[in-house]
């Protein structure tokens, strides 16, 4: 599943912080946010990424494995 926007994008600097606890962008941000759900989308065995989008704004993917069959 991927989710993006037409906003300026994350500074290309900050990208590797993004997931960071506590790191925000936003003047009263928290910076909880994406670090909790990249850690709830890992412990289902996922990845949870973000980049830049060619031309304007920004993409975040999530990537979950299928689940096994259960019988």
């Amino acid at each position: 599943m991927s989710v993006s926007d037409t906003g300026p994008g994350i500074p290309p600097d900050k990208l590797k912080e993004i997931f960071d606890p506590f790191f925000s962008t936003k003047e009263k941000g928290l910076g909880m946010g994406l670090s909790i759900a990249r850690t709830i989308v890992e412990a289902h065995g996922g990845q949870l990424t973000a980049e830049n989008r060619a031309g304007r704004g920004a993409m975040f993917r999530m990537r979950l494995p299928l689940a096994a069959l259960r019988k």
